[in-house]
């Protein structure tokens, strides 16, 4: 598997280009913003579709440039969308227009694209729509998980109660698995399991 990062937008969040040695598609997971960068990593590669971790504004903002690419998030965040206030995105007097219509993604589904099996676990306590999206032996976290430290949890529609549980359940899956999170560098498993949350 090839993850490429590009660290976009005003919060520097981390977008992912995913795709499988043997196909050429790439999966783009929380277009952050910057769409001249994002199509210059993709160098002409096809985008097999779109996974965001979230709704909130800094992981959405270069939504626009994939018309026609599926877009995947999970119900509790697909109305963030169209609301720049539930987003947060009126904070920054961020105005860039996000497609609405996606496609849902939930607990335990398993998503087959583009020579990727992708697995999803809900993980609320950021926002309630939250997910981590497991492909091999990697997770991608947006910001659930980050290194040693999380999301914020004094959003709307977050929860410290909910983040507790879903930092403890991704500490007690079995293996040293590769975290790639929405923002900062990148940690393992075995790291985040010496932070007490």
């Amino acid at each position: 598997m090839r993850i490429e990062t590009l660290v976009l937008g005003p919060l520097e969040t981390n977008t992912y280009l995913v795709g499988a040695e043997t196909d050429p598609a790439v999966l783009v997971i929380d277009p952050a913003g910057e769409p001249e960068r994002i199509r210059a990593g993709l160098r002409g590669r096809p985008v097999a579709a779109v996974l965001l971790t979230h709704g909130h504004f800094d992981h959405t903002g270069a939504l626009g440039m994939f018309q026609g690419v599926p877009v995947y998030i999970h119900p509790d965040d697909q109305g963030m969308l169209s609301d720049p206030v539930r987003s947060l995105a009126m904070m920054v007097g961020d105005t860039a227009a996000r497609p609405t219509a996606a496609e849902p993604v939930g607990e335990g589904d398993t998503l087959r694209i583009a020579g990727l099996e992708i697995s999803v676990l809900h993980t609320p306590g950021h926002t309630p729509g939250s997910v981590t999206y497991r492909i091999g032996d990697v997770l991608f976290t947006g910001d659930t998980m980050f290194f040693h430290s999380y999301g914020r949890t004094d959003f709307p529609g977050g929860s410290p109660e909910q983040m507790k549980k879903s930092l403890r359940r991704l500490e007690s899956l079995p293996g040293d698995l590769r975290v790639c999170p929405g923002h900062g560098p990148e940690t393992s498993l075995s790291e985040e399991r010496k932070t007490f949350y």
